[in-house]
């Protein structure tokens, strides 16, 4: 997520998640050639929604990314998180 472009004006109302308050939005493209799995959650998600993208976060606070279910409990017993599914 290297790329940080304007989202248009006119999209920016359906994809309220992955809008900057500033109107920006950080891209990471995805090929099919490359990984054919996750293009293809990508284009179901479309095909459900008229939305050809997904928000991509990561799950922790302050530390590095949560991997296991063990560190994801130890999170969500620390912090404020309202749920963990």
């Amino acid at each position: 997520m290297m790329q940080v472009f304007q989202i248009r004006v006119d999209k920016r109302a359906s994809i309220p998640a992955v809008t900057h308050v500033d109107g920006s939005g950080r891209l990471q493209t995805v090929s099919r050639g490359t990984n054919p799995r996750y293009y293809g959650l990508i284009e179901a998600f479309r095909e459900l929604s008229g939305v050809p993208m997904v928000l991509n976060t990561s799950f922790n606070e302050n530390e590095p990314v949560v991997c296991t279910p063990l560190e994801a409990l130890d999170c969500f017993l620390r912090t404020q998180m309202d749920v963990l599914s």
